[in-house]
């Protein structure tokens, strides 16, 4: 058997971005280098905190989106036109870096965006695991 190495390893891991918001307004952001971390919260008021994750959970998040296929996700999945919903809500945009010493894996993504239904499943998995990690992490410190 011949193993194929991972294109993207661990062990030369430096950080995770995650921003997101409606339109080109990602005013969500978290970067894991800095810790800094920030949101719009249900009362419509910017939270800013500072969220360290632990190795365990930025190994579990790189993991994660490995098996999910992260990595062969193509960068710009972002609709040409702008669309909006029946109230004139523009959809979410999110960026995810994943940052490595010798390269890094970025991918744009609209919460519109039409390609194949198992790829924007997957990058809402994707989405949906970094946010769970960022709410525990919250909880956490919150203690």
């Amino acid at each position: 058997m011949v193993f194929k190495n991972a294109p993207y390893k661990f062990a030369e891991f430096e950080s995770i971005q995650f921003q997101y918001g409606p339109g080109d307004s990602m005013v969500n952001k978290y970067d894991s280098r800095t810790g800094d971390y920030q949101y719009v919260n249900a009362k419509d008021s910017l939270v800013k905190e500072k969220i360290h994750l632990t190795q365990l959970e930025l190994s579990y998040l790189h993991h994660k989106v490995a098996d999910l296929g992260f990595w062969d996700f193509p960068s710009n999945q972002v609709m040409e036109k702008d669309t909006t919903d029946a109230s004139g809500n523009k959809p979410l945009h999110y960026y995810i870096a994943f940052n490595y010493k010798r390269k890094s894996k970025k991918v744009m993504f609209d919460a519109a965006y039409n390609g194949p239904q198992k790829l924007v499943e997957a990058d809402g998995m994707v989405i949906k695991e970094i946010q769970k990690i960022l709410d525990e992490a919250e909880a956490r410190e919150k203690k």
